[in-house]
């Protein structure tokens, strides 16, 4: 047997059912979202007058300010949500239970609470006790707690589920335990987690859009506010899906970076060998200098 499956291979009537279901499922879908067209056409959300207001040099140049806003506060989460979540992720790893057990809590608590009640919080309960915070910096901070929150979990799993032995390696030359988690355990630990960082980063940036609850004039607030807009017709659906694409788009191309990332990480020649992948002509010279210093003279391959 030339390998192993962890299931049956599915005979000739599984595969006719497989196919048949597959068939059903596309035909499904394909007929829910003919009829989300054509309930769109039949309201008139495919009319001139409902997509006219793109025609409009203004509503562009609106669109992209909009757009830089949406990336200016996913900018800024994004790099606070990492050195938190780098931060939190280290105390949590902590030997000290006078250090592990707070930073435990924070984590607990901030996953916990949603991060628009976060927003609420910082935009429209701070003013209550005599603090002002402006709506983009509500935003990017309710980002930072809660993905950072998240995100020191996935990196504390990443390290946790590295074999034991790199941490010994680690002590063996000679490393103390920070030393041991920058430059052995983190390194690893980031690479094989950089698909669900990333992924956690598309969440962040999608989150923006609850910017809006609390005037943000991010890419939603202007939708919202275009579709409101009586003399164009009230263009709510159109607003709606331009401005869904652009947030796909945007998706898409963090997901471009990540892979790209994700490549020349695996790509680079400072990536982890595993042992015993030398040549074996290095194997060999190392042995006979070693023979060497220890007087056994010569190796003919098989005795000395």
């Amino acid at each position: 047997m030339s390998g192993s499956v962890l299931y049956d291979v599915p005979g000739p009537r599984a595969i006719a059912r497989n196919r048949i279901l597959g068939v059903v499922s596309v035909l499904v879908v394909a007929a829910i979202i003919g009829f989300f067209v054509w309930r769109l056409a039949a309201t008139g959300q495919f009319s001139a007058q409902k997509w006219s207001a793109f025609t409009y040099t203004n509503v562009w140049l609106n669109i992209g300010q909009a757009a830089l806003r949406t990336l200016a506060a996913f900018a800024a989460a994004g790099v606070g949500a990492l050195l938190l979540g780098f931060v939190l992720a280290l105390g949590r790893l902590s030997d000290h239970a006078w250090v592990r057990v707070p930073f435990t809590a924070v984590i607990e608590l901030l996953r916990a609470v949603p991060v628009l009640i976060f927003m609420f919080l910082l935009y429209y309960g701070f003013p209550v006790i005599g603090l002002r915070m402006e709506p983009y910096w509500a935003v990017v901070i309710a980002l930072i707690a809660y993905n950072g929150s998240v995100l020191a979990e996935v990196i504390r799993a990443g390290v946790e589920s590295l074999p034991r032995g790199q941490r010994e390696a680690g002590y063996a030359i000679g490393l103390r335990k920070a030393g041991v988690m920058r430059l052995v355990l983190l390194p690893q630990a980031i690479r094989a987690m950089l698909p669900v960082i990333i992924a956690q980063l598309v969440v962040t940036l999608k989150d923006t859009a609850l910017g809006f609850i609390i005037t943000y004039p991010e890419l939603l607030f202007y939708a919202k506010y275009l579709g409101s807009q009586s003399s164009i017709g009230s263009p709510i659906v159109p607003a709606t899906i331009v401005t869904g694409v652009i947030y796909i788009a945007l998706c898409l191309a963090l997901s471009g970076v990540a892979i790209l990332a994700e490549r020349k990480l695996r790509s680079s020649p400072r990536t982890i060998r595993v042992a015993g992948a030398e040549p074996p002509s290095q194997v060999g010279t190392d042995t006979e200098l070693i023979a060497a210093q220890r007087g056994l003279g010569k190796y003919d391959g098989t005795s000395w």
